[in-house]
Protein backbone atom coordinates (compact mmCIF):
# COMPACT_ATOMS: atom_id res chain seq x y z
CA UNK A 1 0.00 0.00 0.00
CA UNK A 2 1.21 3.35 -0.91
CA UNK A 3 0.43 7.34 -0.96
CA UNK A 4 1.47 10.64 -0.60
CA UNK A 5 2.38 12.85 2.37
CA UNK A 6 3.15 16.38 2.32
CA UNK A 7 5.27 18.48 4.69
CA UNK A 8 5.95 21.92 5.27
CA UNK A 9 5.84 25.40 3.15
CA UNK A 10 6.34 24.96 0.07
CA UNK A 11 5.19 21.43 0.47
CA UNK A 12 7.20 18.58 -0.13
CA UNK A 13 5.63 15.53 -1.15
CA UNK A 14 6.92 12.21 0.25
CA UNK A 15 5.89 9.15 -0.98
CA UNK A 16 4.38 6.49 1.46
CA UNK A 17 5.67 2.55 1.48
CA UNK A 18 4.29 -0.07 4.24
CA UNK A 19 6.20 -2.48 4.58
CA UNK A 20 4.97 -5.68 6.96
CA UNK A 21 9.28 -6.83 7.36
CA UNK A 22 10.04 -2.90 8.69
CA UNK A 23 9.99 -2.70 12.47
CA UNK A 24 10.82 1.31 12.36
CA UNK A 25 10.47 4.26 10.30
CA UNK A 26 12.94 5.20 7.54
CA UNK A 27 13.37 8.04 5.04
CA UNK A 28 15.22 8.15 2.16
CA UNK A 29 16.17 10.94 -0.39
CA UNK A 30 18.68 9.13 -2.32
CA UNK A 31 17.98 7.02 -5.31
CA UNK A 32 14.62 8.60 -5.96
CA UNK A 33 13.46 6.40 -8.91
CA UNK A 34 10.26 7.54 -8.26
CA UNK A 35 11.19 11.17 -8.11
CA UNK A 36 10.98 12.07 -4.75
CA UNK A 37 11.55 10.97 -1.06
CA UNK A 38 10.04 7.69 -0.09
CA UNK A 39 9.07 7.11 3.87
CA UNK A 40 9.07 3.52 4.65
CA UNK A 41 6.72 2.57 7.70
CA UNK A 42 5.45 -0.78 9.34
CA UNK A 43 2.29 -1.84 7.86
CA UNK A 44 0.45 -1.63 11.52
CA UNK A 45 1.89 2.20 12.11
CA UNK A 46 -0.46 5.25 11.69
CA UNK A 47 -0.96 7.66 9.53
CA UNK A 48 -0.62 10.47 12.06
CA UNK A 49 2.42 8.62 13.45
CA UNK A 50 4.08 9.20 9.27
CA UNK A 51 2.83 12.82 10.01
CA UNK A 52 4.81 13.10 12.81
CA UNK A 53 7.96 11.72 11.61
CA UNK A 54 7.94 13.81 8.87
CA UNK A 55 7.23 16.82 10.62
CA UNK A 56 10.42 16.35 13.50
CA UNK A 57 12.18 15.60 10.10
CA UNK A 58 11.47 18.33 7.53
CA UNK A 59 14.94 20.19 8.02
CA UNK A 60 16.68 16.98 7.30
CA UNK A 61 14.90 16.31 4.34
CA UNK A 62 15.37 19.96 2.97
CA UNK A 63 19.05 20.05 3.64
CA UNK A 64 19.39 16.74 1.53
CA UNK A 65 17.25 17.30 -1.28
CA UNK A 66 19.49 20.58 -1.47
CA UNK A 67 22.33 18.91 -1.95
CA UNK A 68 20.64 16.82 -4.52
CA UNK A 69 22.84 18.31 -8.21
CA UNK A 70 20.55 20.59 -10.16
CA UNK A 71 21.03 21.86 -13.69
CA UNK A 72 20.16 25.19 -14.71
CA UNK A 73 18.54 25.24 -17.76
CA UNK A 74 19.93 28.23 -19.50
CA UNK A 75 21.36 29.33 -23.05
CA UNK A 76 23.26 26.52 -23.74
CA UNK A 77 22.18 23.92 -21.74
CA UNK A 78 21.71 20.21 -23.93
CA UNK A 79 18.38 18.33 -22.52
CA UNK A 80 17.65 14.81 -23.16
CA UNK A 81 14.61 15.23 -25.19
CA UNK A 82 12.89 11.69 -26.48
CA UNK A 83 15.39 9.37 -27.73
CA UNK A 84 17.80 12.38 -28.95
CA UNK A 85 18.54 15.61 -27.09
CA UNK A 86 17.59 19.08 -27.25
CA UNK A 87 20.07 22.21 -27.61
CA UNK A 88 18.83 25.47 -25.90
CA UNK A 89 20.01 28.39 -27.82
CA UNK A 90 18.47 32.06 -26.93
CA UNK A 91 17.84 34.15 -29.45
CA UNK A 92 17.69 37.10 -27.41
CA UNK A 93 15.27 40.37 -27.19
CA UNK A 94 14.70 43.70 -26.05
CA UNK A 95 16.87 44.93 -22.94
CA UNK A 96 13.34 46.70 -22.02
CA UNK A 97 11.02 45.39 -19.67
CA UNK A 98 8.27 45.51 -22.40
CA UNK A 99 6.55 42.22 -23.51
CA UNK A 100 8.03 40.39 -26.66
CA UNK A 101 5.34 40.46 -29.50
CA UNK A 102 3.80 37.72 -31.25
CA UNK A 103 6.77 36.86 -33.36
CA UNK A 104 9.36 37.04 -31.26
CA UNK A 105 7.49 34.77 -28.74
CA UNK A 106 7.67 31.81 -31.08
CA UNK A 107 9.80 28.95 -30.71
CA UNK A 108 11.61 27.57 -33.34
CA UNK A 109 12.27 23.78 -32.79
CA UNK A 110 14.53 21.90 -35.83
CA UNK A 111 17.68 19.87 -36.37
CA UNK A 112 17.36 19.00 -32.24
CA UNK A 113 17.74 22.76 -31.57
CA UNK A 114 15.15 24.30 -29.79
CA UNK A 115 15.60 28.35 -30.40
CA UNK A 116 14.35 30.70 -27.37
CA UNK A 117 13.43 34.53 -27.81
CA UNK A 118 13.58 37.01 -25.88
CA UNK A 119 14.90 37.96 -22.34
CA UNK A 120 17.05 35.40 -20.62
CA UNK A 121 15.12 35.42 -17.61
CA UNK A 122 12.38 34.33 -19.80
CA UNK A 123 13.87 31.30 -21.14
CA UNK A 124 13.37 28.74 -18.41
CA UNK A 125 9.96 28.52 -18.32
CA UNK A 126 9.57 29.05 -22.18
CA UNK A 127 11.33 25.64 -22.30
CA UNK A 128 9.46 24.23 -19.55
CA UNK A 129 6.41 25.21 -21.68
CA UNK A 130 7.86 23.70 -24.70
CA UNK A 131 8.26 20.34 -23.11
CA UNK A 132 5.15 20.38 -21.31
CA UNK A 133 2.94 20.13 -24.52
CA UNK A 134 5.53 18.11 -26.19
CA UNK A 135 4.69 15.09 -23.41
CA UNK A 136 0.99 16.42 -23.67
CA UNK A 137 1.37 15.31 -27.26
CA UNK A 138 3.22 12.16 -26.48
CA UNK A 139 1.03 11.05 -23.27
CA UNK A 140 -2.27 12.07 -25.05
CA UNK A 141 -1.32 9.36 -28.30
CA UNK A 142 -0.30 6.59 -26.13
CA UNK A 143 -3.51 7.20 -23.96
CA UNK A 144 -5.66 6.74 -27.14
CA UNK A 145 -3.66 3.83 -28.31
CA UNK A 146 -3.48 1.88 -24.85
CA UNK A 147 -6.88 3.17 -23.60
CA UNK A 148 -8.64 1.73 -27.35
CA UNK A 149 -6.43 -1.58 -26.80
CA UNK A 150 -7.89 -2.32 -23.56
CA UNK A 151 -11.29 -0.89 -24.14
CA UNK A 152 -11.45 1.47 -21.18
CA UNK A 153 -12.31 5.86 -21.78
CA UNK A 154 -9.65 7.88 -20.52
CA UNK A 155 -11.40 11.26 -19.16
CA UNK A 156 -8.86 13.91 -18.57
CA UNK A 157 -5.52 14.00 -19.10
CA UNK A 158 -2.95 16.55 -16.53
CA UNK A 159 0.74 17.20 -17.03
CA UNK A 160 2.19 18.46 -13.91
CA UNK A 161 5.33 18.36 -12.13
CA UNK A 162 4.72 16.01 -9.05
CA UNK A 163 8.13 15.19 -7.53
CA UNK A 164 7.18 11.29 -6.00
CA UNK A 165 5.09 10.00 -8.96
CA UNK A 166 5.08 10.13 -12.81
CA UNK A 167 1.75 9.21 -13.42
CA UNK A 168 -2.12 8.97 -11.67
CA UNK A 169 -4.93 7.61 -12.17
CA UNK A 170 -8.49 8.17 -10.55
CA UNK A 171 -11.16 6.19 -10.40
CA UNK A 172 -13.73 8.79 -12.51
CA UNK A 173 -10.65 7.84 -15.41
CA UNK A 174 -8.63 11.03 -14.77
CA UNK A 175 -4.96 10.88 -15.97
CA UNK A 176 -2.04 12.67 -14.32
CA UNK A 177 1.32 12.44 -16.30
CA UNK A 178 4.65 14.67 -15.29
CA UNK A 179 5.24 16.33 -18.18
CA UNK A 180 9.43 15.81 -17.57
CA UNK A 181 8.27 12.65 -19.21
CA UNK A 182 9.49 14.57 -22.45
CA UNK A 183 12.81 14.06 -21.16
CA UNK A 184 12.63 9.99 -21.00
CA UNK A 185 13.38 7.98 -23.98
CA UNK A 186 9.49 7.57 -26.13
CA UNK A 187 9.69 3.71 -24.69
CA UNK A 188 10.01 4.89 -21.16
CA UNK A 189 6.53 7.32 -21.36
CA UNK A 190 4.83 5.09 -23.61
CA UNK A 191 5.35 2.28 -20.66
CA UNK A 192 4.68 5.15 -17.73
CA UNK A 193 1.22 5.83 -19.89
CA UNK A 194 0.44 2.28 -20.31
CA UNK A 195 1.16 1.72 -16.70
CA UNK A 196 -1.63 4.32 -15.89
CA UNK A 197 -4.31 3.36 -18.31
CA UNK A 198 -4.05 0.04 -16.75
CA UNK A 199 -5.23 1.23 -13.71
CA UNK A 200 -8.66 2.04 -15.55
CA UNK A 201 -9.06 -2.03 -14.92
CA UNK A 202 -7.21 -2.70 -12.50
CA UNK A 203 -6.76 0.28 -9.66
CA UNK A 204 -4.08 -1.74 -7.66
CA UNK A 205 -0.80 -3.58 -8.26
CA UNK A 206 -2.39 -7.22 -8.31
CA UNK A 207 -0.69 -9.42 -10.71
CA UNK A 208 -3.78 -9.29 -12.93
CA UNK A 209 -2.73 -5.34 -13.11
CA UNK A 210 0.89 -5.93 -14.02
CA UNK A 211 -0.50 -8.60 -16.62
CA UNK A 212 -2.77 -5.69 -18.25
CA UNK A 213 0.64 -3.77 -18.26
CA UNK A 214 2.48 -6.64 -20.17
CA UNK A 215 -0.59 -6.74 -22.30
CA UNK A 216 -0.63 -2.88 -22.93
CA UNK A 217 3.32 -2.77 -23.11
CA UNK A 218 5.41 -5.91 -24.05
CA UNK A 219 8.69 -5.97 -22.33
CA UNK A 220 7.83 -3.13 -19.90
CA UNK A 221 10.34 -4.23 -17.37
CA UNK A 222 13.37 -2.40 -19.82
CA UNK A 223 11.56 0.84 -18.96
CA UNK A 224 10.55 0.56 -15.87
CA UNK A 225 14.01 -0.87 -14.63
CA UNK A 226 15.18 2.67 -16.41
CA UNK A 227 12.97 5.00 -14.98
CA UNK A 228 14.22 3.60 -11.63
CA UNK A 229 17.71 3.96 -12.33
CA UNK A 230 17.35 7.15 -14.02
CA UNK A 231 14.22 9.09 -12.86
CA UNK A 232 16.21 11.14 -10.35
CA UNK A 233 18.47 12.88 -13.00
CA UNK A 234 15.30 14.17 -14.72
CA UNK A 235 14.11 16.18 -11.76
CA UNK A 236 17.94 17.78 -11.32
CA UNK A 237 16.94 20.05 -14.02
CA UNK A 238 15.95 22.92 -13.13
CA UNK A 239 13.59 25.60 -15.10
CA UNK A 240 13.32 28.21 -12.18
CA UNK A 241 14.34 31.78 -13.71
CA UNK A 242 17.78 33.37 -12.75
CA UNK A 243 18.48 34.58 -9.31
CA UNK A 244 19.47 38.02 -8.94
CA UNK A 245 23.44 38.65 -10.06
CA UNK A 246 22.93 36.19 -13.12
CA UNK A 247 23.92 37.37 -16.42
CA UNK A 248 21.29 38.72 -18.67
CA UNK A 249 20.72 39.56 -22.21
Amino acid sequence: MAGILRVGKPEIEVRLRRDARSRRMTLRVAGLAAGGPVLTIPTAAPISAARAFLDDHEDWLRRHLAERPRIAVRDGTVLPFGDGELAIRALGGSASGSAPGPVSRRLLHADGVLHVPGRSEYLPGRVAAFLREAAREACAGACDRHSTALGRRVRRISLRDPRARWGSCTTRGDLMFSWRLALAPRSVLDYVVAHEVAHLAEMNHSERFWAVVARLCPGYEGPRDWLRREGARLHGYDFSRPEAGEART
